[in-house]
């Protein structure tokens, strides 16, 4: 049974509305003024408020800002019911972050259909997707539905990628948001002297190139195909609307920027400060969480010594001593450019 929170200071008007949807069988909360209502949402999270713009002690507006200040109540669907119906209140309303807004009079029908079109389009935003293909076109497929995302491509081009071909260039400019459907991708810096310093790894069901689209820049690195890899081209214009006309999946989005941003930083502190060991360690487990499914008895991974001197941030010849090393402690298996890890809790404990 979904929740519902009435904040409103007439008591006609709040007892009304509780029957219509205690009828339609929701629970009801109820708030007399905006601050008991703030205090109701914090408490009990309920799926959907609705609330009055005109109160005593704290108004509507005052209610969404400190609701969608506080992580616990920002994602809850908020619906403006008022009798100030000039477009001026309208706008205010849905920029601050309402979903929806009811004038009085309502009927029945326009209060239940408003509810019901909400919490839906609330489930949906908060489904989980498959990070495949499959799970892609659902995600599409499903927020198409939403009247602000109506317009969005209904084909995205999948382009396959041989082994070492570019994905896209440093100082390009970029058009798409590409997610990795299949195979393994890696970008890079390159020096003045021809070195290169892999910035982040990528998986199937990773997204790329979205910081160059944020920040409409050209693109700070490049990114090159570890192996044969399919890639879905997303065109930019989606990808804007996405992140523009929904809150929801903005902050899907953001959490993604961030949680990179995180993996980045980490490497660049143990480049500066940890040893050449330390940091071939760090490589090895960063390859195996990244790479490693669960039935895998031991993970194996083909990658070039100079790509993983790359990522290690040393030179290849220091690498391979390492690598030696390890191999004779029993940590990995060599076989060309094929390394298989063997223990990979002790490596961990290398890292450490």
């Amino acid at each position: 049974m979904k929740t519902i929170l009435i904040i409103e200071d007439n008591q006609d008007v709040r007892e009304n509305t509780t029957e219509i949807l205690e009828l339609a069988s929701y629970k009801v909360l109820q708030a007399e003024n905006g601050k008991i209502g703030v205090e109701l949402a914090q408490q009990k999270k309920p799926d959907l408020i609705i609330c009055d713009i005109m109160m005593p002690v704290l108004d509507g507006y005052g209610v969404i800002h400190l609701l969608n200040k506080s992580p616990v109540t920002a994602g809850i669907p908020f619906i403006f019911l008022t009798a100030k119906s000039e477009r001026t209140d309208l706008r205010k309303g849905m920029e601050m972050g309402a979903d929806d807004y009811i004038t009085k009079p309502f009927s029945d029908i326009e209060l239940l259909n408003a509810v019901e079109s909400r919490l839906k389009k609330n489930e949906m935003l908060r489904a989980e997707f498959s990070k495949n293909v499959e799970g892609l076109n659902k995600f599409f497929d499903d927020v198409k539905k939403l009247d602000e995302l109506k317009n969005l491509s209904s084909q995205r081009r999948i382009k396959h990628f041989k082994k070492k071909e570019l994905v896209f260039s440093e100082g390009n400019q970029p058009n798409y948001l590409y997610f990795l459907s299949r195979g393994k991708i890696k970008t890079f810096k390159a020096h003045e002297y021809g070195k290169e310093f892999i910035t982040t790894l990528y998986k199937d069901g990773d997204f790329l190139g979205y910081t160059a689209l944020l920040e409409n820049q050209p693109y700070t690195d490049s990114a090159e195909a570890l192996e044969e890899c399919e890639v879905v081209l997303i065109p930019k214009e989606d990808f804007f609307a996405l992140i523009y006309n929904n809150m929801e999946v903005m902050k899907a989005f953001v959490k993604l920027l961030s949680d990179n941003i995180l993996e980045k930083e980490k490497q660049l502190v143990n480049l500066a400060y940890s040893t050449v060991r330390k940091r071939v360690a760090e490589a090895l487990v960063l390859l195996y969480e990244r790479y490693s499914r669960e039935s895998d008895q031991n993970f194996s991974i083909s990658l070039s010594r100079e790509d993983l001197a790359n990522i290690v941030g040393t030179a290849t010849e220091s690498l391979i001593r390492t690598l030696s090393d390890f191999k004779e402690e029993k940590l990995v298996e060599i076989r060309g450019s094929n390394i298989t890890i063997l223990n990979i809790d002790k490596i961990r404990s290398l890292k450490a």
